[in-house]
């Protein structure tokens, strides 16, 4: 540390996004980031799968990995590259294993299989080269209209959220005696109790100090007293804590007051996204840089310009504004991190060996296992559930982009057990010709069953069906035909539609979720779930069949 400039040490508290996509090496992409690297020479990347604002397909594992080992050799000093695998490596890579989301697991009731999900998931993601899990989420979703935590959450209960998040760090450490793994919990003060996205809009978390002692921060408490390894801020104002009105990110009382005095948490502080509407509305990429070291972030992550930041807090510490020893904390602390994870000996992951980690048939069945167990029958009037050859049912299924691949598992398993059911597939932007006429299908069937892709995505602003997917359940429910919904992703959908015969809820939008719907639709299996939310004039949370 004593051998860098004070602009370096800066630059490594700076984690820059990359998309692991090969890209030529002439582009202006790659120059601009060879420069970060090498010159400024950044602390660390973290993968994702949005770029020039648009989504992009999940990196391949062994081009990720070579990107990866070609930016290590470029840093003068080791990397730390970090990953949002929320839903295990296969949030962020192809051909790892397919785990569903946190809410699955809360619906088990097992945190087992969420320690298990955190040895497989350190495991991949040690092997691809990302050692910087920003999981587990600590939220508890207790807001039904959140438009950005829901399945990302274990659920609603403290202590439930508690368990899992205790039981997943506990996997990553268990795998991290052979190869570290660090982990982070995210996002604090807590996330759960708000209806605003903060990739669009700064958040206000309501409520006073004692409920958030009962409710919000019991998780984080739990997570700390199992050593978790860093913890995410998030861009919420907490007026309990910061009369001030700051967002959490930016506020000296919520993390060095709270977090680091009255908690005693001492290891990484890395804020929420920098590049996110809940800063970068009110605060240019500099300042809120500067904001953020002076409320006691270690990490910057993701600054919309990370040359400007670098910038301003070099400015701020030249100035007196930040005092150098400041930064030297927060230098050390990264440092350590990564001699701790052996970086300063082996940065480079070894190509030939991916195979032999990623994707593991036993790691698959079990992610399978685990959807399997998360299905929770919320309700089934008439016994319109399970599904047999004579009632001539019909299949919807609405996904939620015609690119995407949503769907594709669940008819195929449809197929195999009814290979002339009717079955249409949907997208958002289908024209009202097509709605009229899927509707009219619904006429000659003796029940209809909807499978609805409704998943958490940033900027998107609500989790509800898109385009004229209301209208056209309704006319589905006018029909007069029982209809079953299953819930691909989001759990109150049923909120919406209160009228369906029979609501099964998965959790996630992944394929093992499909074909746990399906098995469970057909009676192959029971549905085991429970709930592990309310949901409001519906359910009540831990409901689930007797």
């Amino acid at each position: 540390m004593h051998g860098l400039t004070l602009r370096r040490k800066i630059a490594q508290l700076v984690v820059i996004p990359v998309s692991g996509q090969v890209e030529s090496r002439r582009s202006r992409e790659y120059q601009e980031f060879t420069r970060l690297v090498r010159k400024e020479c950044v602390g660390g990347l973290v993968l994702v799968n949005v770029a020039a604002g648009r989504v992009i397909r999940r990196a391949e594992p062994y081009a990720l990995a070579a990107f990866l080992n070609r930016a290590q050799r470029l840093a003068p000093i080791p990397l730390i590259v970090a990953g949002d695998f929320e839903r295990g490596a296969s949030m962020r890579v192809a051909d790892t294993t397919p785990f569903p989301h946190a809410m699955a697991f809360g619906a088990t009731q097992d945190p087992e299989t969420t320690r298990y999900a955190g040895k497989i998931t350190a495991q991949e993601a040690r092997a691809l080269g990302v050692h910087w899990l920003f999981f587990p989420v600590a939220d508890v979703n207790n807001n039904p209209d959140n438009p950005i935590i829901n399945i990302r959450s274990f659920g609603e209960d403290p202590a439930l959220v508690s368990a899992h998040v205790r039981a997943f760090i506990a996997g990553v450490q268990e795998e991290s005696r052979r190869a570290p793994v660090l982990t982070t919990a995210k996002h604090f003060p807590g996330h759960g109790d708000t209806a605003t996205d903060t990739h669009l809009n700064l958040a206000v978390i309501p409520g006073d100090r004692a409920r958030l002692e009962e409710v919000e921060f019991t998780p984080f408490r739990a997570a700390i007293a199992q050593g978790v390894d860093s913890i995410m801020t998030a861009h919420i104002a907490v007026p309990a804590l910061d009369p001030g009105g700051d967002p959490a990110t930016l506020s000296r009382p919520i993390l060095t007051g709270v977090l680091r005095k009255e908690m005693g948490f001492d290891g990484l502080i890395v804020t929420d996204a920098l590049d996110m509407g809940g800063i970068v509305k009110q605060f240019g990429a500099g300042e809120a840089a500067v904001r953020a070291l002076e409320a006691g972030a270690d990490v910057l992550l993701m600054p919309p310009d990370p040359v400007a930041a670098i910038d301003a807090v070099s400015l701020a510490v030249r100035k007196g504004r930040l005092p150098v020893k400041r930064i030297d904390e927060s230098v050390a602390k990264i440092l350590r991190a990564k001699e701790r994870l052996g970086l300063d000996h082996h940065r480079l992951v070894n190509l030939e060996t991916l195979g032999d980690v990623l994707d593991s048939p036993e790691a698959g069945r079990k992610a399978q296992e685990i959807a399997e167990r998360a299905v929770t029958q919320v309700k089934n009037e008439a016994a319109a559930v399970p599904l047999r050859a004579e009632d001539h049912p019909c299949f919807f299924i609405l996904t939620e982009n015609r690119r995407s691949a949503q769907g594709e598992a669940a008819a195929k398993e449809i197929r195999q057990r009814l290979p002339s059911a009717p079955l249409t597939t949907l997208d958002p932007s289908v024209p009202e010709v097509e709605i009229e006429a899927a509707a009219g299908i619904a006429s000659g069937c003796g029940k209809v069953v909807v499978a609805a892709f409704a998943s958490v995505a940033a900027y998107r602003g609500d989790n509800a069906l898109a385009g004229s997917f209301p209208k056209l359940m309704e006319r589905l429910l006018g029909a007069g035909k029982p209809l079953v919904l299953v819930a691909l992703g989001n759990p109150y959908l049923i909120r919406h539609f209160p009228g369906v015969a029979a609501y099964l809820a998965t959790f996630s939008t992944v394929p093992p979720s499909e074909i746990a719907a399906v098995k469970v639709l057909f009676g192959e299996i029971p549905a085991r779930g429970r709930l592990p939310i309310t949901i409001p004039g519906i359910a009540a949370r831990a409901a689930g069949p007797e």
